[in-house]
């Protein structure tokens, strides 16, 4: 029984390292200042905000410096004429490669946009894929529940065990439970905020896909979706896709069916 209990304990733990995601070790360089017009007290407040500013973002371990670190951050801070310029460089600690190098510009040093900053040097650090796994999806319908059931793999392909897709017309319904295959990508941005529908909203990542699918109906053999923001719960076994649908069905006999004609998924809960 001990062994049984042992074999099943090692199990549970192969399967959840398989699914464990590393996370960067990113250290924040003090930043330097160069040239007249600026000094150290501005540059150590820069290095703060962005340090607190990647630290909330809860996809990097961010440390102080370049001990035990995998990816540096260094900044020097100038003045030319009017305006005040943060230029950062973004290196692989093991290559010593650079990863990329940016700046932004401000009348002020207050008006140096630290999100901008920070989005721009974690742009070629590997940021954990939460996407991973198998998430499902379901809408109900007046004729029952439309399921939609994906996997997504570490190789960006995608498995679609199941993708109904279904229509409402002149008080019949059709419905087919598809299959299929297909592609993804995948951007983490923790704490980007975008403007949707006049609302200022916090995305965790953009992704698309690129489904094909069998045995469904005809409008959603392939199913192609760009640019869909990423809102994901805390625990991150929920996420919801807040400017689009993945669509699956339309509805002709307006409201007393649906409020929109169009339909789609949009929340997703993990359940691999």
């Amino acid at each position: 029984m001990k062994r049984l209990f042992l074999c099943f304990f090692l199990l549970a733990m192969t399967i959840n390292m398989a699914h464990t995601q590393s996370i960067p070790v990113v250290g924040i360089v003090q930043f330097q200042i160069e040239g007249t017009g600026v000094n150290s007290t501005d540059a150590a407040r820069l290095t703060s905000q962005v340090f607190e500013e990647l630290h909330s973002w809860g996809t990097l371990n961010v440390l102080h410096g370049s001990a035990g670190v995998q990816f540096i951050i260094r900044a020097i801070l100038t003045r030319r004429g009017a305006n005040f310029i943060l230029t950062g460089t973004s290196v692989d600690v093991s290559t010593g490669r650079t990863l990329n190098e940016y700046s932004e510009l401000a009348q002020s040093i207050d008006g140096i946009s630290i999100f901008q900053f920070c989005t721009k040097a974690v742009e070629n650090i590997p940021l954990p894929n939460y996407l991973l796994g198998t998430w499902q999806s379901i809408v109900n319908m007046p004729d029952g529940p439309v399921v939609c059931i994906i996997e997504f793999n570490t190789n960006r392909t995608a498995r679609i065990e199941r993708y109904d897709t279904w229509e409402h017309k002149e008080r019949n319904s059709l419905r087919y439970e598809g299959f299929g295959r297909g592609t993804y990508t995948y951007t983490g941005f923790a704490n980007r905020i975008v403007t949707i529908n006049a609302n200022q909203v916090r995305i965790d990542a953009i992704a698309s896909v690129n489904l094909t699918l069998e045995e469904a109906l005809s409008a959603y053999s392939n199913v192609s979706r760009g640019n869909l923001m990423i809102i994901f719960n805390a625990e991150r076994t929920s996420f919801d896709i807040v400017n689009n649908i993945l669509p699956f069905g339309r509805n002709y006999d307006g409201p007393s069916v649906h409020p929109s004609e169009i339909i789609g998924f949009t929340r997703f809960v993990k359940i691999r």
